[in-house]
């Protein structure tokens, strides 16, 4: 069975040595006296699954966000040398605005 990082995870250590019981790789050698955490690393290697989760953003455009977070940090920058706060405000409340909309995108 193909499993995934997020799968293995979730698994108890006995489900873990039962998987790994399974595979025939140096990596999983004396995965009986092993804790969750090197268990969990062996069959990954093992298995060759990547160890950490990949968040795609969904629902809005990323990179032309971007975009529009760099130039908003340009304006900022600006302000700030001409010592305008209320335009200073302004600006950094879009730029907070626009980073919160990519956090909340992102599964």
């Amino acid at each position: 069975m193909e499993y995934t990082f997020k799968q293995l995870k979730s698994k108890t250590v006995a489900q873990l040595k039962e998987i790994a019981s399974g595979i025939e790789h140096e990596a999983v050698q004396g995965y009986t006296q092993l804790t969750k955490e090197p268990l969990l690393k062996a069959i990954c290697t093992a298995l060759n699954i990547d160890m950490h989760e990949h968040h795609d953003v969904v629902g809005v455009d990323k990179s032309n966000m971007k975009k529009q977070i760099k130039e908003l940090k340009k304006e900022r920058d600006k302000f700030l040398e001409a010592h305008d706060s209320r335009q200073l405000k302004a600006v950094r409340g879009e730029i907070k605005k626009l980073k919160n909309k990519l956090r909340r995108a992102i599964v």
